[in-house]
């Protein structure tokens, strides 16, 4: 098969299609003959060899959709042909409060979605929902999973409620301002652009604020009527932390899922205390999650924010420009078999 395997870390031009050992199906497993995959910050992360556990060689990419291609022993062959979407989640378990110890994600250590063909475990594919395309189902899978669990499973977001969610234009913020609207959220977006600002008002949001404004925290109060924010969906963390931290109203709550701006050496911890703050970390979702999270964008006939759509063989250009933050929404890549 057609595979774009990491071989070194480094730059996107490390990121060249070749050809690779078509996967055999295990036990339990079904091949799935990609049709589309799609970018996560991670997978810049693990080219760059800033992510735990990397080993190489290894084909990244946690987000695909296709079509069952063979199944191994043990499960049924009637699957083979369906349209399915994957769940990169691998071991979750049986909790819905927490991952178990093994719990790892599609693309690392396990060969992912940048190929032609990818061999699962048959609980992670889930039918592709008919409102979608293959390459709009490509783009749902890890961030949209993330943001549900985040705004969703929990913050508990409700109608009413004042959200902030930060660094819109990456899939997961995208995807948060989509679910939160759907609640029926007032929804605010934080950018380092005007640009990813004005769009995202196109898609929901009632206002944005340009972090990098000096008096953003005080233009983020006066556009939300200086009520305070309910709830913030954070992905930054760094020295913006201490900034949320001042505009979320008592007995409010932030909900973080990463961290791209590092720890930051400046938090007002009494601010947590004195105004009942609840803090969640929030970490990828559950099986039950997923599947929650497909029938919302089935029921709801929504479909991700997709930024473009490049050729598996173009994987260098999708990531060069994931790198520059140019983009809005998801980076998708489609297979041609």
């Amino acid at each position: 098969m057609k595979a774009v395997v990491l071989h070194e870390l480094g730059e996107p031009d490390q990121l060249k299609v070749e050809e690779f050992a078509d996967p055999a199906p295990k036990e339990g497993e079904v091949v799935v003959q990609l049709k589309a995959a799609a970018l996560n910050r991670r997978d810049v992360w693990i080219r760059r060899g800033r992510y735990a556990g990397i080993k190489l060689p290894v084909i990244i990419g946690s987000d695909g959709a296709g079509i069952v291609a063979e199944t191994g022993a043990g499960v049924d062959s009637s699957l083979v042909g369906k349209e399915v979407v994957i769940n990169p989640c691998l071991n979750w378990g049986d909790s819905e409060r927490v991952q178990r110890d093994d719990f790892r994600i599609l693309g690392l250590p396990d060969n992912g979605t940048y190929a032609e063909y990818v061999a699962i475990p048959v609980e992670n594919v889930y039918d592709k929902p008919n409102n979608l395309t293959r390459e709009e189902a490509a783009a749902i899978p890890l961030a949209g999973l993330t943001a549900y669990r985040a705004v969703v499973s929990r913050a508990n977001i409700q109608k009413g409620q004042t959200v902030l969610i930060t660094g819109i234009g990456g899939g997961v913020a995208c995807f948060a301002l989509q679910i939160a609207k759907i609640l029926g959220a007032r929804v605010f977006v934080t950018s380092h652009s005007d640009e990813k600002l004005d769009r995202a008002k196109k898609i929901g949001a009632e206002g944005g604020v340009n972090y990098k404004h000096d008096q953003w925290i005080n233009e983020l109060k006066e556009m939300t009527g200086n009520s305070g924010i309910d709830v913030v969906v954070d992905s930054a963390g760094g020295e913006n932390f201490d900034a949320i931290l001042d505009v979320v109203k008592p007995g409010g709550a932030i909900v973080m899922y990463g961290a791209t701006l590092g720890p930051s050496d400046n938090v007002t911890v009494r601010r947590i205390f004195w105004k009942q703050l609840n803090i969640f970390g929030s970490t990828m979702g559950s099986p039950g999650d997923f599947e929650n999270m497909l029938r919302l964008y089935s029921n709801n006939d929504l479909k991700p924010v997709v930024d473009s759509i490049l050729p598996l063989e173009e994987a260098f250009k999708a990531h060069s420009r994931m790198e520059d933050t140019a983009q809005f929404g998801k980076l998708v890549l489609r297979i041609d078999s």
